[in-house]
């Protein structure tokens, strides 16, 4: 259990990077540019560490059904809109929206069972749990307006203050 802690630590915090570091290139690519390099990377190097890891047996794709092959395509989705609500929210809170999103939808498709997954009871602790985060976001969004124009005003009178000294 630890172990799978870590690891979903580590990706989180590669997640959060690798978004900075793709609106940094779509700041002088565009989007679907940055998509083509973010991807393709992605798969140079996953072709390279596969092989280096599994030799043969990486593309041994007995019992797949064929419809989950589509997650490559799922993530060009991925990539465009997080490039896209960084751009125009910021990195913080775009990605707080992000796991949001991603959060309530794995709930959902947890309580469906949706695609062969194993059903989870959905509870009101979970919805609580959810609720919680969301308005933690909304707290850290619009929370320290106040106090940011408070600072602002007062370093604004301090300028002023010292102007007529």
């Amino acid at each position: 259990m630890i172990v799978g802690f870590m690891f979903a630590l580590i990706a989180g915090s590669l997640v959060s990077l690798q978004n900075i570091f793709n609106s940094k290139v779509n700041e002088r690519a565009g989007s679907w540019a940055t998509t083509t390099l973010v991807l393709g990377l992605g798969f140079l190097a996953s072709l390279i560490m596969g092989l280096i890891f599994e030799g043969g047996e990486l593309f041994h794709l007995q019992g797949m059904k064929p419809w989950y092959w589509v997650s490559g395509v799922i993530g060009v989705g991925v990539v465009t809109c997080i490039v896209q609500g960084i751009k125009r929210l910021g990195p913080t809170v775009a990605i707080s929206i992000a796991l949001i999103s991603q959060l309530a939808f794995a709930l959902w498709w947890d309580s469906m069972g949706f695609m062969g997954l194993e059903k989870v009871p959905f509870t009101f602790k979970h919805l609580l749990g959810v609720l919680v985060i969301v308005a933690g976001i909304v707290v850290f969004k619009f929370g320290g307006r106040h106090e940011s124009r408070k600072v602002s005003r007062i370093i604004q009178n301090g300028s002023e203050h010292l102007g007529r000294n």
